[in-house]
């Protein structure tokens, strides 16, 4: 007779035993039951005898553990496998109803079990006897932390855990293992747990013969909770708790969204056409085109860092002007030619965003770039104007296009004519601001903004249009400002989320004033601020984060619990966190190096930026679960533990972000150009944007027209 042990809905696993399920049952009994789950389990070197599940047989944990070929008894009833269950063994029982069902069951099944003396773990429960418990509701800012010493030296008291946004019931525990709070630290809660809003997250009850999670912790696959190591060590003193006298289940899972390649691993002589390949094709997969698709709407910001509990993330809507000429350049890199040349056609024709195609020539808006739609388009960013003039001339050069000329060169004037006699610029200024004092009243202030983030590219952007129409302003102006920058670095500079980001943005102006004047001086300055951002490179080619000075930071880590999740913030807590910046660091890093050694030909920027290419090869996305994520880049990444893992403190864009222009579409980009053997500086050269040049600078610039040529 073919023989089984019933699992979950009729679903059946062969074994070699003297009696069948349905014998027994027949036959009567619960012993009887046990003892022909023993005999069954014991063939197969089960281990029925210290460990039965309630769950769905696709459930992370069951999986996990039943992967490598040993079975554990599993039932779709509660009740089921609790009777089941030997005399004095342990019983999981997960939440299949989770999010929308809490987990019932019933006070006699639990008498039933306190009687036959299982240990019970049990996840988002309904409310049960003796568990002060409410409505359950989603995670925001709450994280994971240790709150006792049960998990031993591998699992600290106060280290943090990442569940995402996952629903939970507020209960009450006197003594909880784990509880879920709102918690400033990278991977320690700093300032220790908050007085109020601590919710248990797991913890025992009925003197040590319950443990009750508030949440579905078996779903840690599904909902990518992390660390992943951190995960191994909770589901060992899980395990431990329920299987007293056996053996414990061995897991064997990894995250559903992974590096590329191992921090070891040898990489193949294609891997970074492969890179870009994917880096290009994500675009598409990840569904950042508003409809009707193919980029005349503009493309959206990005992948916002909300991890939901199916282990996907909702879209940033917002659409801005730089993110649409940098997805632009990049679908030009892979020859996306159309889809290109419609973003570029939506950003300065389209949209209201380009006041060159939809502004009043005579006003003082004519030609800045707007932030962002549908609320910011009257919001103008040196940077972001920055970006969006090199993604658009980058275009151009790919696609032969000289139909944006116009709008570029204007945009680079507008940008001169609201920056400062010193060559600095307010960080943003708003329509009203320029309707009420008149783009004169910035171009004749002698203020200084030591902040190469906002700074720089803008910076870079005048050389190059200096050196296409020898138009003095473009040089004098930038010159002055990098001139008293780096008289200034560090002691004075301002630094946003870092002053990593500061020394990464800075590379791209150092290295085009090499272009337009190579002096031993502008070499030096190129280096010593190379030098800085490299002294923290490691041998994987990951480039840590660093906070600068303390008072002149923008946005600063945290400064207690209740400023985790509040504004702005570094993916770091404190210097010396593992953590690199994809969003703000290391792909600006990317692009200043490969500038600077087409540049100079010095092979130390050669030697680094070939370190980090391939570091941003090993760790680029792959999931097969999660295919609107793989092949791009999250703003986190530990390298220590070669893992993406960061503070998820900023309010807007946190560790597991994705950014379409700034990330995803400068890494692709210069990848490309590695792969074609050219630079930015090369690729726009050929640009003919000066012969419109003497017309457009008087007309908007009328007092400077005779230096115009």
């Amino acid at each position: 007779m073919r023989n089984a042990i019933v699992n979950a809905g009729g679903a059946s696993t062969p074994v070699v035993s003297f009696l069948s399920v349905h014998e027994v049952i027949k036959g009567g009994g619960e012993r009887v039951l046990q003892v022909a789950l023993l005999l069954a389990t014991a063939a197969l070197g089960v281990d029925a005898a210290t460990l039965t599940f309630r769950c769905a047989p696709q459930n992370d944990l069951y999986r996990a553990i039943t992967s490598s070929g040993r079975t554990y008894p599993r039932f779709d009833r509660v009740e089921d496998a609790m009777r089941a269950a030997p005399r004095g063994s342990g019983v999981a029982i997960l939440a299949d109803g989770y999010p929308s069902e809490t987990t019932q069951i019933s006070p006699a099944v639990l008498q039933e079990a306190f009687a036959k003396r299982l240990r019970l773990y049990i996840e988002y429960p309904a409310p049960m006897p003796g568990l002060d418990s409410g409505e359950p509701r989603d995670a925001e800012w709450e994280r994971g932390v240790v709150a006792s010493d049960a998990f031993g030296r591998e699992l600290k008291r106060l280290s943090i855990l990442a569940l995402g946004r996952c629903r939970f019931v507020p209960m009450h525990a006197a003594k909880p293992d784990l509880v879920l709070a709102r918690v400033a630290g990278f991977d320690t809660a700093v300032y220790g747990l908050p007085e109020r809003e601590v919710y248990p997250l797991l913890f025992e009850q009925r003197q040590g013969r319950l443990l009750i999670a508030s949440t579905k912790l078996s779903q840690f696959v599904t909902a990518r909770y992390a660390p992943a190591e951190a995960w191994t060590t909770v589901w060992t003193h899980i395990f431990g708790w329920l299987s007293t006298g056996g053996s414990r289940p061995r897991l064997e899972w990894s995250p559903s969204v992974l590096p590329s390649f191992t921090a070891t691993a040898e990489l193949p002589a294609e891997a970074e056409a492969n890179a870009f390949r994917r880096a290009a094709t994500w675009f598409e997969r990840a569904r950042l085109f508003p409809p009707p698709g193919e980029g005349s709407a503009g493309v959206m910001e990005g992948v916002t860092s909300a991890i939901r509990y199916d282990g996907s993330q909702p879209l940033a809507p917002t659409l801005r002007a730089d993110c649409t000429a940098e997805v632009a350049m990049a679908l030009a890199f892979a020859g996306g030619r159309d889809t290109a040349a419609r973003l570029n056609q939506f950003l300065y024709s389209t949209s209201v965003l380009a006041r060159g195609a939809r502004g009043d020539p005579a006003g003082p808006s004519y030609g800045l770039i707007g932030w962002s739609l549908p609320n910011s388009a009257g919001v103008y960013y040196g940077d972001d104007n920055a970006r969006a003039i090199l993604g658009t001339l980058a275009t151009a050069a790919l696609l032969g296009e000289t139909q944006w000329d116009d709008r570029v060169l204007e945009a680079l004037l507008a940008n001169l004519r609201t920056t400062g006699r010193l060559g600095f610029r307010r960080n943003r200024i708003e329509e009203a601001d320029l309707q009420r004092l008149g783009w004169r009243h910035f171009y004749d202030e002698e203020l200084t903004n030591y902040a190469p983030h906002y700074e720089g590219y803008l910076w870079a952007s005048l050389l190059w249009a200096y050196d296409k129409t020898h138009f003095a302003p473009f040089l004098e102006r930038a010159r002055t400002a990098i001139r008293m920058t780096m008289g200034a670095y560090p002691a004075e500079w301002r630094w946003t989320n870092g002053i990593q980001q500061e020394r990464a943005r800075m590379l791209l102006p150092l290295a085009w004033l090499i272009r337009v004047e190579d002096t031993p001086e502008h070499r030096e300055w190129l280096w010593h601020i190379a030098g800085d951002l490299l002294a923290l490179q490691n041998e994987a080619g990951a480039i840590r984060e660093e906070v600068g000075s303390e008072g002149h930071g923008a946005y600063a880590p945290p400064q207690s619990n209740e400023e985790y999740g509040a504004r702005e913030a570094p993916l770091l807590q404190r210097n010396g966190d593992p953590v690199s910046d994809l969003l703000y660091t290391s792909n600006f890093a990317l692009l200043g190096l490969h500038e600077a050694a087409d540049a100079t030909g010095d092979p130390r920027y050669a030697g680094a930026e070939d370190r980090l290419a391939r570091f941003l090869c090993r760790i680029q996305t792959r999931s097969s679960a999660h295919p609107d994520l793989d092949g791009a880049w999250f703003r986190a990444f530990d390298s220590r533990r070669w893992e993406y893992w960061g503070s998820n403190a900023d309010v807007g864009w946190g560790a597991w972000s994705i950014e379409s222009g700034w990330t995803q579409g400068w890494i692709s980009s210069v990848l490309a150009m590695r792969q074609t053997k050219t630079s930015l500086w090369r690729l726009t050269s050929g640009s003919r944007i000066g012969a419109r040049a003497p017309e457009i600078i008087g007309r908007m610039l009328p007092a400077n027209a005779a230096a115009a040529r």
